[in-house]
């Protein structure tokens, strides 16, 4: 069993009865997801609010109820993967370019789990190319001011197209290396107009549950 799916199938022991699940997005939540299936054919009831196209249809062919965000007042648990993670719990999260639905669902939820093979979990945040979320009304003119910032910005494709997101929105991803202060660059890029959002998750994870070869590692924010 590779470390992603450890992290995922030990992920399955916080979800309870009665939940209201959210859903991430990328290669270590469709373990989860098709773990998730098992158990509800065990008998555990749960709804979900998924993050993406690509987890609902993966759900919803595995017999998974997908909610609409707005029908709940709050979600129980998250349980999504990041592209890193920092000793502090902050993270880098957007590489499958899902970063706005789950922020929402984040934001959302009463609990926030991440499951990660060992290679996420890093000294400091900034290897990982930060993914921003732009409009893409003048999304050109946003990609000039990266550049000017000294960001090393490039414009995700999709073929010869730009990356088009669920909301119908492109990304740029920074080329930054490390990220010293990241709480101030998440503001600081979010304030420039046509920003949507950034794939800097801070203050967000409440567990990290990290595969490690044969066994899993399971850090909660102090």
């Amino acid at each position: 069993m590779n470390e992603k799916q450890l992290a995922a199938e030990k992920s399955i022991e916080f979800i309870k009865d009665g939940m209201i699940l959210g859903l991430g997005t990328g290669s270590t939540v469709f373990f989860l997801v098709n773990r998730l299936a098992e158990s509800i054919k065990q008998g555990l009831k749960v709804k979900c609010v998924s993050t993406s196209n690509q987890t609902s249809t993966l759900a919803k062919s595995l017999g998974i109820e997908i909610i609409d965000l707005n029908e709940v007042a709050y979600i129980d648990l998250t349980i999504d993967g990041a592209d890193e993670v920092d000793k502090n719990l902050n993270g880098i999260k957007g590489g499958g370019g899902a970063l706005l639905f789950e922020k929402i669902v984040a934001k959302a939820s009463m609990k926030v789990i991440w499951i990660v093979d060992s290679s996420k979990f890093v000294e400091q945040l900034g290897k990982f190319p930060l993914p921003v979320e732009v409009v893409p009304f003048g999304s050109n003119h946003v990609f000039r001011k990266f550049l000017e910032s000294g960001y090393n910005p490039t414009k995700r494709k999709n073929g010869e197209h730009n990356f088009i997101t669920d909301s119908g929105n492109e990304i740029i991803d920074l080329q930054l290396n490390k990220i010293e202060d990241s709480i101030k660059l998440e503001n600081e890029v979010k304030l420039l107009p046509g920003v949507v959002e950034v794939g800097l998750f801070n203050n967000i994870a409440d567990i990290v549950i990290i595969g490690r070869e044969n066994s899993t590692e399971i850090i909660s924010r102090v």
